[in-house]
Formats: structure tokens, sequence, C-alpha cells
């Protein structure tokens, strides 16, 4: 009886392929989110997400790309606001 799997080179790739692709997803999700909400601290992850998955080679590049052009957009989104609303934060 064997308790592992068997070593080949496409189980050891499989996993690190799964997780950049699971990073592309969540830094797309946490950009998306970050434009209404706490887009000081999602915006920093999401780009950092995305870049991750980028160097990891995912084979979801569109949304890793999507994830890293919004995580840009949270801080843009944040700084306009600060800069209109004269305050280091801002709020509805």
């Amino acid at each position: 009886m064997q308790l592992t799997a068997p070593a080949s080179g496409r189980t050891e790739n499989r996993p690190r392929t799964r997780d950049a692709d699971g990073m592309a997803v969540a830094s797309f999700i946490l950009g998306l989110v970050g434009l209404l909400v706490l887009n000081v601290f999602l915006g920093p992850v999401a780009i950092v997400l995305a870049a991750i998955a980028l160097w990891r080679g995912t084979s979801r590049r569109g949304r890793a790309w999507l994830g890293l052009t919004l995580g840009i957009a949270d801080l843009a989104v944040l700084g306009l606001a600060m800069d209109l609303s004269n305050t280091v934060s801002w709020s509805l």
C-alpha cells in the first residue's frame, strides 16, 4: 500500500498551476470588491496576488492582468477620493 502519490512531472507542476489560477481569481475578486470598500488594503493585496500568479505561470493570465489593473485602480480611486475630500480617508 502506498500512502503518497507517485512522483511524476505532471503531478508536481499541477498543484503549482492550480494555486496560481486560484491567486489570479482571488486578485480579480479582491480588486473588484476593493473599488467599493477597503481599497487601501484590498488594492495592494490584489496587486501582489496577480503578480505572483503571473510569475508562477497561471493559465488564467487575463484574469490575473485584470486583477492587477483593478488593484491599481483601487489605489487610484482612493487617491482621487482623498484629494477631492481633503482627508486621509473617504466615505460615501
